[in-house]
């Protein structure tokens, strides 16, 4: 019998179990130069960790007065991103283990990503994290992106889970906010080092203010162990 008995793990995926926030960077900078927006920054895109494309370009419409519908923008932003995927997108070595050490006690799993359906699924084919994580959400899906917990909720549903057996995996302040807005745990593992000591992320369960240099995937499974209750 597992050691985490009723245990369900639902993983965020950019920033958390792949690093893929380079390609949606490129992708914007791309999409923003060729509506008149030179200059965009890595910094500028650290802003948009966390929340989906469709909200990132709705804001971006906002912000620097693009002309064409967000429809339009976000079709070729996905285009974009979508190339850059299928290229070349890099698995966490420790979070390829841990999802490893979950398979092998048999843990039920899930992604619950603000990317779209068909980038879930390219990255996860790509990668070959498919053969674990067969089962997605897309805020694409709900009715509204991180931080309100839809995403995290479906999953579960889609799971047959109850919420409070449910662990959330994420590296980004609208996931941690939305995984205790649908009372689950969670393991917080910053992408952006500046904001681990956000008021957001003091709510994890978890929190490794390194972000991924300081998380492992045994670490990880033995604090699921001494955390999960005794059934």
């Amino acid at each position: 019998m597992s050691e985490l008995g009723d245990t369900l793990v639902i993983f965020d995926l950019d920033g958390t179990l792949v690093d893929s926030e380079p390609n949606y960077f490129e992708a914007g900078r791309q999409v923003l130069a060729a509506h008149g927006v030179p200059g965009y920054t890595w910094s500028d895109h650290e802003r948009f960790v966390g929340i989906s494309t469709l909200e990132t370009v709705a804001a971006w419409k906002d912000q620097y007065g693009l002309r064409a519908s967000v429809d339009e923008i976000l079709a070729v932003k996905n285009r974009l991103y979508l190339e850059l995927a299928r290229a070349s997108t890099r698995v966490y070595p420790e979070m390829r283990t841990f999802v490893e050490l979950l398979a092998a006690e048999d843990v039920s799993m899930a992604v619950a990503s603000g990317s779209s359906p068909e980038a879930i699924e390219a990255v996860l084919a790509g990668t070959g994290l498919d053969a674990y994580l067969r089962m997605f959400v897309s805020a694409d899906e709900v009715a509204h992106g991180k931080p309100a917990p839809d995403v995290f909720l479906e999953a579960a549903r889609r799971l047959d889970a109850a919420p409070a057996d449910c662990v959330v995996v994420e590296d980004a302040a609208p996931g941690a906010v939305a995984a205790r807005a649908a009372g689950m745990r969670c393991i917080a593992i910053p992408y952006v080092a500046a904001q681990a000591d956000a008021p957001e992320f003091a709510t994890a369960d978890l929190l490794l203010p390194g972000g991924q240099a300081e998380f492992t995937a045994r670490t990880a499974y033995d604090w699921l162990v001494r955390t999960t209750p005794v059934t």
